[in-house]
């Protein structure tokens, strides 16, 4: 086996098992907070969207920095360091007892646990140019098998074990990923960003991958897509905090059976995701990523639209694959068009701010779906949320990747 197929398959393998982990309990983070002593539905929902998006707040304003550092002293460190992050910090939220300390353990999450963008960075420079579009989507059914798996074993452990069991499960999972990279990816030091004596040490080397970044965002169609992605993202992003209830209010069956089912809608979508996001990466080799991105923006937008009308169980799980299906394209069609637009030595700085606007989107959207739910209901966000995307369509420039 090639070393780049090698390192293809040791990222793949470590990304879905830390993915696995991950998505087995982000679900049922309502359930956990209530578990630490709150009782009103408003707090409850408060607290969920602060620790939910807690994490991806602090990855969105590091995971560029830590992807243009990569570029320079290597992606395959960047990626243990964020698999080990997510061994102390998950791990450590098994001994928190209070949404504060909950919310705490998720910040330091998100400030050193993004693996996501290096993965990709790591894969990308390693395979052939012919094959990036392919490589970069089929990359990420990792992460899309893993959120398949992870909430129906988050939904079957966390009810008969606690919680607590989890956290410490995904810690585990996470370690043995960093050990799978650390031994068996390769990286080629030549694909790396050469670095000048008066760049060495640690504020200078900060200093230059700013100056990276900056560089980076000067590209009209690479900022074009950031700023795309982001709003997409946020038009989905603020309603999924709070899945377990709306599946509560949608059935209103005991809290085992709601946790069963927000699982499987989780992992039905997931599911989607995984069967489509290859095809979505070819799609957008052919036709275009930007044109292809709409397309994704429309599907989504009639799903979020679908959602705020449901009455029962079954049309909710219809309009959360359909939901799937458009989601499906978004990542890997951002990313293709990031690797058409970078040099080898500038991606991981590159992948990080297109794995930036997802993520902030996420973080911020999950902070104003939980206060904007008391205003509007659950309903209302699945609506507001479908106006939002169809509103991005605007900004989205052409590209000829």
């Amino acid at each position: 086996m090639s070393d780049w197929k090698r390192t293809y398959w040791a990222v793949w393998t470590a990304n879905f098992i830390t993915a696995t982990g991950m998505m087995s309990f982000l679900p049922f983070f309502p359930r956990h907070i209530e578990s630490l002593g709150l009782s009103d539905r408003a707090e409850i929902e408060l607290w969920t969207g602060l620790v939910f998006g807690a994490a991806p707040l602090a990855a969105a304003v590091m995971t560029p920095v830590w992807g243009a550092l990569g570029d320079r002293i290597g992606r395959k460190a960047m990626i243990a360091r964020a698999m080990l992050a997510i061994t102390i910090f998950v791990g450590g939220m098994s001994y928190v007892t209070t949404p504060l300390g909950l919310f705490l353990m998720r910040l330091g999450q998100g400030i050193f646990s993004g693996f996501v963008a290096p993965s990709i960075t790591l894969v990308s420079v390693s395979a052939p140019a012919d094959r990036q579009g392919r490589v970069t989507g089929s990359l990420q059914t990792a992460i899309a098998l893993g959120a398949v798996v992870g909430p129906l074993l988050g939904g079957v452990l966390t009810p008969e074990l606690g919680v607590e069991v989890v956290f410490r499960t995904v810690a585990l999972m996470a370690l043995f990923g960093a050990a799978l990279i650390l031994v068996m990816a390769k990286e080629d030091a030549g694909t790396r960003r050469q670095t000048t004596p008066a760049e060495r040490g640690p504020r200078a080397l900060l200093g230059a991958a700013i100056k990276d970044l900056r560089e980076a965002l000067a590209i009209p169609e690479l900022r074009g897509v950031v700023v795309f992605l982001f709003w997409l993202q946020f038009g989905i992003g603020i309603t999924n905090p709070l899945m377990e209830l709306f599946v509560g209010d949608v059935s209103g069956g005991d809290s085992a059976a709601v946790a069963r089912t927000t699982g499987a809608l989780f992992s039905a979508m997931a599911a989607v995701n995984l069967v489509a996001m290859p095809w979505w990466g070819s799609h957008g080799d052919t036709v275009g990523h930007a044109r292809a991105l709409k397309r994704c923006a429309w599907i989504a937008s009639l799903a979020l639209a679908l959602h705020s009308v449901v009455g029962a169980i079954a049309l909710l799980f219809v309009s959360r694959v359909l939901l799937g299906v458009g989601m499906a394209g978004a990542s890997p069609c951002a990313y293709g068009l990031a690797a058409a637009e970078l040099p080898l030595d500038r991606r991981g700085g590159g992948m990080g701010l297109v794995f930036s606007a997802r993520t902030l989107a996420i973080s911020l959207s999950a902070f104003c779906g939980g206060l904007l739910s008391q205003w509007v209901g659950i309903r209302g966000l699945f609506l507001a949320g479908a106006v939002l995307v169809l509103v991005t369509l605007r900004g989205l420039p052409r590209s000829r990747a």
